[in-house]
């Protein structure tokens, strides 16, 4: 393979993986929390009331709710990317 081959790879790998992330925030409620990337001004101040706040970053905060639709619920206040946090993947946890 070259190495304009290898690129073009990886790019297409990391816009599947993103794409699933963002399918599952979107579609399914398996998540316990969420990352929101990049969110509005008056993000925080939109937030429904059964959402908890876990931490905050520069560009990012990071939140839990044990209520259904949680990504819609996040697109809705603002939030322009939102991903799954919490799951455990492919192992169970202990």
């Amino acid at each position: 393979m070259t190495i304009r081959s290898w690129i073009v790879s990886v790019v297409i790998v990391l816009f599947g993986w993103i794409s699933l992330q963002l399918g599952v925030m979107y579609f399914t409620d398996v998540a316990p929390g969420a990352m929101a990337l990049f969110p509005s001004e008056h993000f925080i101040s939109r937030l429904p009331a059964n959402v908890g706040i876990v931490n905050i970053g520069d560009f990012w905060i990071t939140v839990a709710s044990d209520e259904p639709e949680l990504g819609k619920q996040l697109y809705a206040a603002g939030a322009l990317i939102a991903l799954p946090a919490g799951l455990p993947g492919c192992f169970p946890l202990p």
